[in-house]
């Protein structure tokens, strides 16, 4: 009976053999063992770890660098623009000032009581306009025949004009006002336009029979 199960023994053995010598199925039978090594590696999950880090780390950076800057920007508008309100009532202070000068007629100029009046306006202009300086408010003078800037003026009326070129400025009402890089109060002026053609009636009968009637009467 011993002699019988010899073959079959010696085919288990053969097949063992055959199955430890072939690399490929060796390796493919090894390869899920090394790729669960790799993944549960604690060197490889350190670097991720690290790589995340750091890259949160940049984002809270810049997201820091982006509020500092835009704290920056809001402190410095609001020291440039703090006064804006105020100072556009002040500009019909100003305004006024003005027209009390214009309204002072030239023959009453030299008179002695008018006089300390006149000085004490022109004062009051000149600390007003110190006060405007330091609070870098500039006035806009636009001049007859300057280009009409949407920025800084606003047109009240538009009329035809053939000395001057369409879009020109041909009266100033007032002055215009700006803190520092920013529009107060646009200047009120005129501005000129491209005068309309007149079109003649065309003359159908010629012209040499212009004006004269045809005697129907033979």
């Amino acid at each position: 009976m011993t002699q019988m199960n010899a073959p079959q023994q010696d085919d288990e053995n053969a097949e063992a053999s055959a199955a430890t010598d072939d690399p490929e199925q060796a390796a493919a039978t090894e390869a899920p063992e090394g790729d669960a090594s790799t993944e549960d590696d604690p060197l490889t999950l350190l670097r991720a770890e690290l790589a995340e880090t750091k890259d949160r780390m940049l984002r809270a950076m810049a997201d820091v660098e982006n509020m500092r800057r835009r704290a920056t920007r809001d402190t410095d508008e609001a020291r440039k623009y703090a006064v804006t309100g105020f100072a556009r009532e002040l500009l019909e202070v100003a305004d006024n000032l003005a027209r009390a000068l214009q309204s002072v007629p030239e023959e009453a100029k030299d008179n002695e009581q008018v006089k300390p009046l006149i000085e004490g306006i022109e004062l009051t202009q000149k600390s007003l306009a110190a006060c405007f300086e330091r609070q870098k408010i500039t006035k806009v003078e636009p001049s007859v025949g300057d280009r009409f800037d949407h920025n800084q003026h606003q047109a009240m009326f538009e009329t035809e004009s053939a000395d001057h070129p369409p879009g020109s400025i041909i009266q100033v009402m007032q002055f215009g006002y700006v803190i520092a890089d920013r529009l107060l109060r646009p200047a009120l002026v005129g501005v000129s336009k491209k005068p309309a053609v007149v079109q003649e009636p065309a003359n159908d009968t010629g012209d040499g029979e212009r004006g004269h009637a045809v005697d129907t009467s033979a």
